[in-house]
């Protein structure tokens, strides 16, 4: 009769450090849980001549173990084996913290369970260590079973031991980047939110001033016109002149309130989208020559709504502080991202110490609102140009695009 073959075959030195760097090497490869631990399970059953390994991770949220990795054919099992802490071997190993080593006839030890997707009785050894670490702490179990009988030595339980410490590491900066990526993504939605909302109560406000103010300003306006002329054609000088000063209030708060509602959503985006909303906006500009190159695609509302606001404050402020003669504002936008750029030509300041009240602040805290960020190159002198750039996550336009973009200046 033959005797069991023993341990893991890594006796040699050199051998047991060249799996240890793969492991590394595997814990390496991306962030991702699932495809480590898969990678760690074909690197474990290759370097030790196993026949199967089973990477089982404890969950975010409860006491209880996943699989997260295994060799074929069982990796097709993959996050369908859940195993509440305590339960079997590797709920057992998971709760106590220990390794245990089953030789043959593991039937017969109690702390078993059989998992009939993972056919556990076609195999007659098995080795269960913990996969915990510093700072991470305990973050799973690592199994490796064979087929034929093998007899494990504590060389072998120290081995996995410390791929098991190897993998805790990996795994716990993994899901460090998962959680800090979905922390990102639940501020992007929520700040994607919250400009909506805030357009939406500006779009409400502006609809009641003009549905109900601007309107009744407008049939009092009729009225006040009509009582002139018929005052007209008799007599009351007085009462022509305090008719004359009502209607001339009336249009001027009729104007008041038409702006108020531009200010409060600017009808222009809904009207002609945020490529001819920036050309009135420049256009708008007295005694500026204006180069306009902006892509008429459209963009998702929030994103074009804060780029208006932007291009709004920005352009304001050179016509205040820049005594530009010449503007440029072009829109250019990709399938990541939409780039913004206004320049000036004008007298141009320190953009370190925010001067001249071009309300840099304020820009910055509209495109980080959307996720975008903002460069300012200036110098006394010699001019400014802002640039926003705001990601797209990829979404597609709506509209072919109808110029080719300009050249970076």
């Amino acid at each position: 009769m033959n005797p069991a073959p023993r341990g893991l075959g890594l006796a040699d030195p050199e051998r047991e450090n060249a799996v240890l760097l793969a492991i590394i090497e595997a814990a390496t490869s991306g962030p991702g849980v699932e495809p480590l631990a898969a990678a760690v399970a074909r690197v474990i059953t290759e370097a030790t001549a196993t026949d199967v390994c089973f990477v089982h991770v404890l969950d975010d949220t409860e006491p209880s173990l996943t699989l997260a990795g295994a060799t074929p054919p069982f990796d097709a099992q993959v996050g369908t084996v859940r195993l509440p802490l305590g339960t079997g071997v590797t709920g057992w190993v998971a709760s106590h913290r220990e390794p245990v080593v089953i030789p043959a006839d593991k039937q017969d030890d109690p702390r078993y369970v059989a998992i009939p997707g993972l056919r556990g009785e076609q195999y007659t050894s098995m080795v269960s260590v913990p996969m915990e670490s510093e700072p991470a702490g305990l973050v799973g179990v690592l199994n490796v079973h064979t087929v034929a009988r093998r007899e494990f030595d504590d060389r072998d339980v120290r081995v996995l031991r410390t791929i098991g410490r190897l993998v805790a590491g990996a795994v716990h900066q993994a899901r460090m980047h998962r959680r800090l990526a979905a922390r990102e993504e639940a501020h992007g939605r929520f700040a994607e939110q919250m400009v909506a909302a805030q357009e939406a109560e500006r779009q409400r406000l502006a609809r009641d001033i003009h549905d109900g103010i601007s309107q009744r300003l407008v049939t009092l306006s009729f009225h006040l016109d009509a009582v002139r002329t018929f005052l007209d054609r008799s007599e009351g000088q007085a009462a022509r002149t305090d008719l004359t000063t009502a209607c001339d209030l009336v249009l001027t708060t009729l104007d008041e309130a038409r702006a108020a509602i531009g200010a409060l959503r600017p009808p222009v985006l809904d009207d002609l989208g945020l490529a001819g909303a920036l050309a009135a906006l420049a256009r708008g500009l007295p005694d500026v020559h204006v180069v306009l190159d902006l892509d008429d695609r459209r963009l998702p509302e929030h994103v074009e709504v804060a780029l208006y606001r932007i291009a709004q404050e920005t352009l304001q402020n050179v016509l205040k502080h820049a005594g530009a003669e010449e503007v440029e504002v072009r829109l250019d936008v990709a399938d990541d991202a939409a780039h913004l750029v206004l320049a000036d030509d004008g007298v141009g300041f320190d953009p370190a110490t925010r001067s001249r009240g071009y309300g840099l602040a304020s820009v910055r805290e509209r495109a980080e609102l959307v996720g975008g960020t903002v460069r300012v190159i200036s110098r006394p002198g010699t001019g400014t140009t802002v640039t926003v750039t705001v990601p797209l996550d990829s979404q597609p336009n709506t509209q072919p695009n109808s110029e080719e973009s300009a050249e970076n200046t």
